[in-house]
């Protein structure tokens, strides 16, 4: 994906700095502004803390917007900037989302810009101008201060309880309703799990230190009993019906994406199968949308457009399913990890500065990836939850135009905490493998062309290391060839994958050398700072692959395809074609599955002929680069780390 286009959509709203004024208050002054904004507009201040832990964990993020333009610890959206212009996430660059060379390339048609209309955008767009209007607190000090915007989210929750008809009452299961209003769900499941997930939140508890350095707590109350019926008097509607594959503890409704055919061969916006009978499905791949939600909808509903088999809002984490889970979506640009995986779109744009992503959508979507996860006995791990920027090239010439997101501002480390699988040592201080993971709120690589060519990115957390040739933040960065054919650096760009590890991917160590650690990294030896005091990775356990005896080098795939005398009549044979990288003797990587070659052959609307090929050549998925490769299993032996 272009940084520079997916960046411009949202400069006018977001700044490349914490905004001018914007309140940095002292350690445990945080809790007293709940406090006060409770007691003033009479809403339980255990409520007000957490709907806003729901929305943003207590953070404030210096001012700046999450991905759908909400402000502060109680995200307080103005989003009529972030639908200036969009260029989707699948209309931008040359991958082909399909990613198969049995038929014409499949991409997204680009989105027009259009500047809408304050007044038509829904309003869990825009509750920043009525919090405005109910606290009479300007819409400039709700976006940057964090006394303001408590206020204004206290506003709101009480404005909504009037509405309700209910009384101002200290007792917070009296809330239940006014706290699914809040969330702008415009139907009723949605809602309702909004609302359980903050009352869940005042039962247990919670309690963290924020972005600023502010230490809040919130105390269990584990009697709170909400009065979930008044839900009804709300209004909101039915979500729509359907052959919904979902876990019972996120709100989904039917969004069918069309299976068409158009003429000359050519259909969209799916395959047809038979999953798992047909192929077992081994990935699940995160996505960001780099659209909004209403936009992302439409096209994901034009048969000429891609898919993908579910899509989730980051305001409330409503999930939207738009194909069975035994068919096959077009998202992820390798048609060998399409036919094996179900792929998750959230909304969001993946290099706008200082972006958030709310934790409402993280917990919709670390549900239904445990769901997911444990119906088809897919491990939770980064070699099977993949971001699309983890996504081999299928052949040399598509490695360029792989997408990057949903790229190094997605916290990979609280998702596998909500995962229930945090990263965690499991080895000792001289142990073959580690497992990136740097405290992501106070790890701020500098990142470039957010918006302009060679200018910094806002300062952001990051999960992602930075990878050098010598044990030196002055040395050159490591070397992509599939990136660079000519050889030279990578960069600090955005969306450049060169040299760069993601929380969660483990690497075989190389050497270790005072505070820095060399890991095995598209076939180089690639060092990253790793101090004791302030490791940015973690020691792990593992089994690594090298070549075997006698091979000074291996060769490395972008898919597992069978060999030639595999494929019946009437089934071209696929080129086994090794990308530029080369495994070398005395290298080691990190193992994944073992899995026999296979090619799903579905290029007619017409699924008679549609074939599933399966060799007696084996591969081994590893973690070769940022991201993951496959090599044949003869080449190689394996042993553990």
């Amino acid at each position: 994906m272009g940084a520079l286009a997916s960046a411009a959509l949202l400069l006018p709203l977001l700044s490349a700095a914490p905004p001018a004024g914007a309140e940095t208050p002292g350690a445990g002054v945080l809790q007293g502004q709940f406090a006060r904004a409770a007691a003033r507009h009479g809403v339980p201040e255990s409520v007000l803390l957490a709907v806003s832990y729901l929305q943003s964990r207590w953070d404030a993020h210096g001012g700046a917007p999450s991905v759908t333009g909400g402000y502060g610890p109680m995200h307080l959206t103005d989003a009529v900037t972030a639908l200036a212009g969009e260029v989707p996430h699948h209309s931008d660059g040359a991958e082909d989302a399909r990613g198969d060379s049995s038929r014409a390339v499949r991409s997204g048609a680009r989105v027009p810009a259009a500047v809408p209309d304050r007044s038509s955008l829904p309003p869990r767009l825009r509750t920043l101008d009525r919090a405005s209007a109910l606290s009479g607190i300007p819409a400039e000090e709700l976006r940057t201060g964090s006394a303001a915007n408590i206020e204004g989210g206290a506003a709101l929750l009480a404005a909504a309880q009037r509405e309700a008809g209910l009384p101002a009452s200290a007792d917070p299961a009296d809330w239940y309703g006014a706290v699914a209003r809040y969330s702008g769900a415009d139907d009723s499941a949605t809602a309702a799990v909004y609302a359980d997930d903050v009352f869940e939140v005042i039962r247990t508890g919670e309690s963290r230190t924020t972005d600023s350095g502010q230490a809040v707590r919130l105390a269990a109350a584990p009697g709170v009993a909400p009065v979930t019926g008044q839900l009804a008097a709300l209004g909101l509607r039915r979500p729509a019906g359907g052959p919904v594959e979902c876990p019972r503890t996120v709100a989904c409704e039917w969004v069918p994406a069309p299976y068409e055919e158009f003429g000359d061969g050519d259909y969209g916006n799916h395959d047809k199968a038979d999953r798992p009978g047909s192929q077992s499905v081994d990935y699940i791949v995160i996505h960001d949308t780099e659209a909004t939600w209403d936009t992302t909808l439409k096209l994901v509903q034009d048969p000429t457009y891609v898919s993908w088999q579910y899509s989730l809002r980051s305001s409330d984490g409503h999930v939207a399913q738009h194909l069975p889970l035994k068919d096959v979506g077009w998202h992820a640009g390798n048609w060998f990890v399409n036919a094996k995986s179900v792929g998750l779109e959230h909304e969001g744009f993946l290099t706008s500065p200082d972006s958030w992503y709310t934790e409402a959508m993280y917990r919709s979507s670390a549900r239904l990836v445990r769901y997911l996860a444990a119906r088809y006995d897919i491990p939770l791990d980064r070699r099977h939850v993949l971001g699309h920027d983890n996504v081999p090239g299928t052949v040399t010439s598509t490695i360029r135009g792989m997408h990057t997101d949903p790229g190094p501002f997605w916290d990979w480390a609280h998702y596998f905490r909500l995962l229930s699988r945090p990263f965690a040592p499991s080895a000792g201080p001289d142990a073959g493998v580690v497992t990136i993971r740097p405290d992501y709120p106070s790890h701020r690589p500098v990142y470039t062309d957010c918006g302009t060519a060679g200018e910094a990115c806002a300062p952001h957390g990051s999960g992602a290391v930075r990878l050098h040739t010598a044990p030196s933040s002055d040395a050159p960065l490591v070397r992509d060839i599939g990136l660079r054919p000519g050889g030279q650096d990578s960069t600090t760009g955005i969306d450049d994958t060169g040299a760069r590890a993601s929380t969660g991917q483990s690497y075989a160590v190389a050497e270790r050398r005072g505070d820095w650690t060399a890991i095995w990294y598209l076939g180089q030896k690639a060092w990253f700072h790793n101090p004791r005091r302030e490791p940015t990775a973690v020691n792990s356990r593992g089994l690594v692959l090298t070549p075997r005896k006698g091979l000074a080098e291996v060769p490395v795939y972008g898919r597992a395809y069978p060999e030639a005398s595999a494929y019946p009549a009437g089934v071209p044979v696929q080129a086994v074609s090794p990308l530029p990288y080369k495994l070398l003797a005395g290298q080691r990587y990190v193992v994944g599955d073992r899995t026999p070659g296979e090619y799903f052959f579905a290029p007619t609307f017409d699924t008679s002929g549609h074939r599933v090929v399966r060799g007696q050549e084996e591969y081994y998925l590893i973690q070769f680069g940022h991201r993951v490769a496959f090599v044949k299993a003869a080449d190689v032996r394996v042993s553990r780390a």
